[in-house]
């Protein structure tokens, strides 16, 4: 594949490597140090990758759906936007997918998020409680892989209503306590922790490098590119999981 890298940060340089070792081509780099993503066109790339900040992503993800440019997303922090997006991609039928997190690690561990949140859904006597740690340069927080975590335990247990960051003084039994550390250059850790007086069951994952989320981006646009209109990252991995 033809790529555009839309950032070219830590991520954006280690989609780089790992899209060079599996064969495909950089024809396109848009952040302030190269090309303004004005100067591209449909025909000069296969699919674009975007991974930049809160601040400009939506408006990157526009111009790319308005030029119909496949585009795999990891930016955090935009997504009320999102159904925006989601209505162009499928008017133009151009691929689009997002996700807070591509690593494959990762996304096993949603699926296992959601199948513990089903069996303790009952279980009055645990409360839930998380906590992720990012390197020093993450804006957002929590992160958007600690906010799909909380959501999806939401979606599966009535006696949470919503989540909060730690040092917020309002919250109560009803939330989900998020605690969000910066620290160093760590890539990725996130705790799901149910507590009760007798016992605790804790699973985490802990990301040792980027390059696990550079090729999960990478494969993921593998796929996307012969796809049409919006997908979702649950629909990939069970798709990927399945052929393995």
């Amino acid at each position: 594949m033809r790529i555009a890298l839309i950032g070219y940060g830590k991520m954006g340089k280690a989609i780089e490597q790992v899209a060079i070792r599996r064969g495909h081509t950089i024809a396109f780099i848009a952040d302030v140090n190269n090309r303004s993503i004005d100067d591209l066109q449909m025909e000069m790339v296969d699919i674009a990758l975007e991974f930049t900040s809160p601040e400009s992503a939506f408006e990157n993800v526009k111009k790319l759906m308005q030029k119909k440019i496949p585009t795999v997303c990891g930016s955090t922090g935009w997504l009320t936007k999102l159904p925006e997006i989601e209505m162009i991609s499928n008017k133009t039928g151009t691929p689009f997918i997002h996700s807070s997190n591509y690593s494959i690690g990762v996304n096993i561990f949603f699926l296992l998020n959601k199948f513990l949140a089903d069996i303790m859904k009952n279980l009055d006597d645990y409360n839930v409680v998380m906590k992720e740690i990012h390197h020093t340069e993450k804006r957002d927080a929590p992160s958007g892989t600690a906010i799909k975590l909380a959501n999806d335990i939401i979606e599966r247990i009535d006696r949470k209503k919503e989540w909060k960051l730690f040092k917020d003084q309002s919250a109560s039994d009803a939330d989900i306590i998020i605690e969000d550390l910066r620290s160093g250059d760590v890539p990725g850790t996130h705790h799901v922790k149910y507590e009760s007086d007798v016992d605790d069951i804790e699973i985490i994952h802990k990301a040792h490098t980027r390059q696990g989320f550079a090729k999960g981006a990478i494969i993921t646009a593998e796929w996307i590119e012969g796809q049409k209109g919006f997908q979702t990252m649950d629909d990939f991995i069970k798709i990927l999981l399945h052929q393995k």
